[in-house]
């Protein structure tokens, strides 16, 4: 027996030689393969922190080894972060890696533009396998484009608990006479960090963070090319008998140089086209003469959400060459709005693009209002009465040469309550495939009364009377030669160019697009 134990412990500890010898570490330096030559962080603002981004290490040789140094090139001076093996920092020693393995290295950056190349603003690192003195050592390259920015965002004051009370907003009382707040404050024109607040130039991005709010009685003046990023739920609120003017204009090029742009802050290639990544553009009631012109409005949860009218027969809101993208929610929310359009452009909306809710008076021309969000259940223009008081009549909503289409079946949803709910549809191609019939008897989907829809085109399947749109779900709607919108609008409402200030033809096309030939 007690030789038997004698070899068992014999046995287990040339087991544990074997394995000791296993992850026995060679230092070297070299031979490392990776991921890639050089990390690219996408642009960022400055001090505004990065997404972290990732470069993996191989050792593809049969021998474990230890990197002896694994830094930063410029040290803690770096404005770069890494995390090695789960540690953070800038300079590391003695870094492992199994024979046949690889490992994860994981960068970030925050810095400022004047940390930049003063002449492309960029700002660059490399990481270090080894040190320079050493002719084998290998080195990743980092870097990122810093671009400088306007930011407005609510002050703050510090508790003595260290939380933080932040300035807030106004928005009312909720149904219990409770006070309802929202984290902002309102423009200045004599901002002492940002100047003039109430006009947005070209000359740098603006980046908001929490609500921006236009003042009573004030003018918020955007200008051709400017560019306005929202930090997640945040927004622009312009109240009571405050206006804006986006005031963007036909670009000649790709990079849009004239068109506004309103979207998210982060420019990461991925997040470009994510749904509800901020708020909402809110026109208050009783905020009067807005106007956008050459907008674009890309990824927020309402694009625009309009409340109420400034009670007189003026358009509260006038829309021309505006494209709305990637809500979450609703493209266009009004509630009892007044709104004009001419060249409107909405798709990939989780609920429904334009919504005139609660009555109001609307009236487009030349619009594409498509949804192709991937679910069956959203829909296109939507319109209600509310109650059916006369508060909420729905006064007007005329459709003139649109086209109302989607990947779902029904493209149009209509509540009636009250007796006024007025609406036309004016030479529009409309899908609206009623396969199981549940709404052959509704007088409001009678296609056939040119009272309501005169002399439109209804797809009632997905392979009729197709738009032909280039490619929809990526909201690229203009139309091709098969599109059965193309020569059958009424050229009576044809005045103006097209989207893309091109003249409209004769016969014209509905929509906002001329046909074209695609590539």
């Amino acid at each position: 027996m007690r030789r038997l134990l004698l070899l068992i412990l014999i046995g287990f500890a040339v087991s544990l030689t074997s394995c000791r010898n296993d992850f026995d570490f060679e230092s070297r330096t070299g031979g490392l393969e990776f991921s890639k030559d050089t990390v690219y962080l996408d642009t960022v603002f400055t001090n505004i922190g990065s997404s972290t981004y990732t470069l993996k290490v191989y050792n593809r040789s049969d021998k474990n080894i230890s990197i002896p140094s694994l830094r930063l090139k410029e040290g803690t001076a770096s404005k770069y972060r890494l995390m090695v093996d789960g540690m953070a920092g800038q300079i590391f020693e003695n870094v492992e890696i199994l024979a046949k393995d690889s490992m994860y290295i994981f960068v970030s950056v925050t810095a400022e533009v004047a940390d930049a190349n003063p002449t492309d603003f960029l700002y660059t690192d490399q990481i270090l396998f080894g040190e320079e003195s050493n002719q084998n050592h290998q080195k990743v390259e980092l870097v990122t484009l810093i671009q400088d920015a306007y930011f407005i965002y609510p002050g703050r004051v510090q508790n003595p608990d260290d939380s933080y009370t932040y300035d807030e907003l106004n928005l009312g009382v909720d149904g219990n006479g409770d006070p309802v707040t929202i984290r902002g404050r309102f423009l200045e024109e004599t901002n002492p960090m940002n100047g003039n607040e109430l006009h947005w130039t070209n000359t740098k991005p603006y980046v908001i963070y929490g609500y921006a709010a236009v003042p009573s009685n004030k003018t918020l003046v955007v200008d051709p090319g400017a560019r306005i990023h929202f930090h997640a739920e945040s927004g622009l609120i312009v109240a009571n008998n405050a206006s804006i003017h986006v005031n963007g204009s036909p670009s000649t090029t790709a990079a849009l140089e004239n068109e506004v742009i309103f979207e998210g802050d982060r420019l990461e290639p991925d997040f470009s086209e994510v749904p509800g990544q901020w708020g909402t553009i809110w026109l208050t009631q009783g905020s009067t003469n807005n106007q956008f012109s050459n907008l674009t409005i890309k990824n927020a949860t309402v694009g625009i959400l309009v409340s109420g009218n400034d009670g007189t027969a003026n358009p509260t809101l006038e829309l021309e060459n505006t494209q709305i993208y990637n809500c979450s929610n609703v493209g266009i929310l009004a509630r009892t709005g007044n709104i004009e359009g001419r060249n409107v452009v909405i798709n990939n909306c989780g609920q429904v693009a334009f919504a005139g809710s609660f009555g109001g008076n609307y009236d487009f021309t030349h619009c594409t209002f498509a949804n192709y969000w991937p679910s069956a259940n959203q829909t296109v223009v939507a319109l209600d009465d509310f109650d059916g008081t006369s508060t909420y009549e729905l006064t007007n909503a005329n459709f003139k040469n649109c086209i109302i289409f989607s990947s779902s079946n029904l493209s149009i949803n209509f509540k009636k309550a009250g007796n006024i709910f007025n609406f036309n549809f004016d030479n529009c191609l409309i899908k609206f495939a009623d396969f199981s019939n549940q709404y052959r008897d509704n007088p409001l989907y009678n296609f056939s009364n040119q009272l309501l829809f005169t002399n439109c085109i209804i797809s009632r399947n997905s392979a009729s009377n197709n738009p032909d749109f280039k490619d929809a779900r990526n909201n690229e709607l203009i139309i091709g030669e098969d599109s059965a919108a193309k020569g059958t609008a009424n050229n009576t409402y044809s005045t103006f160019n097209d989207i893309l200030n091109n003249p409209r033809s004769n016969p014209s096309d509905m929509g906002a697009y001329n046909w074209t030939t695609f590539d």
